[in-house]
């Protein structure tokens, strides 16, 4: 039989492709939506709060995200619920427990991790867009060519556009336009960095190799194409990315949760239960979240505190303000137990 957090490994897992697909639903929407006239226009007239205006990337077009935290905290809090022991409360009568989604916690919950998720994907988005247009016009580049390195280009095969800067972040824009400035440079030394990106195509490596030998700039039309090929890869990246955390993320949230209904429906004190933090425990662990693996705290309120500051009431946990730097990709566990030695001793008037 396998062990709570085996389940919920798997569960993440199962889940995580669903949240990855929702995203790129996203994207893809967003990049239908625009209507290209519009933003060259906007862009002709330097424009930049119209141009991104024109983009139309809102809240609501992140709304397959929202579906897919509300799928991943159902099913953590029914996975975490059905492991339960069977509850008694303190004078002996046995509690039926099931675990409510439309709970007022849980669906306060559902919302904040929507809207918190939401917010940063949107924002990030706009960001990177924000950049890649200040930096077209600092190269001179014409509407047309920074609108088609906002949207992508579009393929002859499948009709969709690629190669756009449309749902990157922005580090991961300013990525792109760092390895444009370096390719373009004809410097052998920083033409090399490009081949030590995770994200490039190695297809187009020996095009590169060629150009450092000859000490030249990349030509135009390779330059476009890694460009574009880095763009799709990050923004694959940060697919996998914002699925594997935000999934993480809501399943602990509604393990959390599933235990503030049972302690309430079995009229239990919340003091009676200590959380653990324990670390996926291998070299890919985070260095403080090693250091805070076998760490205990007791109730559900008090939080676990990172040797960075940051504050957290269990993985991926961002409500008291811990950053990506804390949440993202994390892959911990939180260890729920309930002293019921304690309650016995209550219960007889200790």
């Amino acid at each position: 039989m396998p062990t709570l957090r085996q389940q919920l490994d798997d569960l993440i897992e199962k889940l995580s492709p669903d949240m990855e697909k929702a995203f790129h639903a996203a994207i893809a929407n967003l990049k239908d939506e625009i209507i290209l006239r519009e933003l060259v226009d906007r862009l002709e007239r330097h424009d930049i709060q119209g141009a991104l205006e024109a983009l139309h990337i809102e809240p609501a077009a992140f709304q397959p995200l929202a579906e897919a935290v509300r799928t991943a905290y159902n099913s953590g809090g029914s996975l975490v619920s059905s492991t339960f022991p069977q509850l008694f409360t303190p004078q002996g009568s046995r509690v039926v427990f099931r675990w409510d989604v439309r709970n007022q916690g849980a669906e306060a919950n559902i919302r904040d991790l929507s809207s918190t998720m939401i917010t940063n994907v949107s924002e990030g988005t706009i960001e990177a867009a924000r950049q890649t247009i200040v930096e077209g016009y600092s190269r001179g580049q014409g509407p047309n060519t920074i609108a088609l390195d906002l949207v992508g280009r579009k393929n002859a095969v499948t009709g969709k556009r690629e190669g756009g800067v449309i749902g990157l972040n922005a580090p991961q824009a300013e990525l792109i336009e760092r390895t444009r400035t370096n390719l373009a440079s004809g410097d052998p030394a920083l033409m090399a960095k490009y081949l030590g990106l995770q994200t490039r195509d190695k297809r187009l490596d020996g095009a590169v190799k060629k150009a450092i030998a000859a000490e030249k700039p990349l030509d135009k039309a390779t330059l476009d194409k890694v460009l574009m090929r880095l763009r799709d890869n990050n923004l694959r990246l940060r697919g996998e990315m914002i699925a594997r955390t935000e999934t993480l993320t809501s399943v602990m949230a509604a393990k959390h949760e599933s235990f503030r209904q049972a302690t309430a429906k079995a009229n239990r004190d919340e003091s009676l239960i200590t959380r653990k933090w324990r670390s996926a425990g291998d070299n890919r662990v985070r260095h403080t979240h090693q250091i805070l693996n076998g760490q205990e705290v007791k109730g559900l309120d008090l939080p676990f505190h990172s040797p960075s500051g940051a504050l957290m009431r269990y993985p991926g946990d961002t409500s008291l303000g811990a950053g990506a730097n804390e949440i993202v990709a994390c892959r911990c566990d939180c260890e729920y137990s309930f002293n019921f030695a304690e309650a016995y001793a209550r219960s007889r008037g200790r």
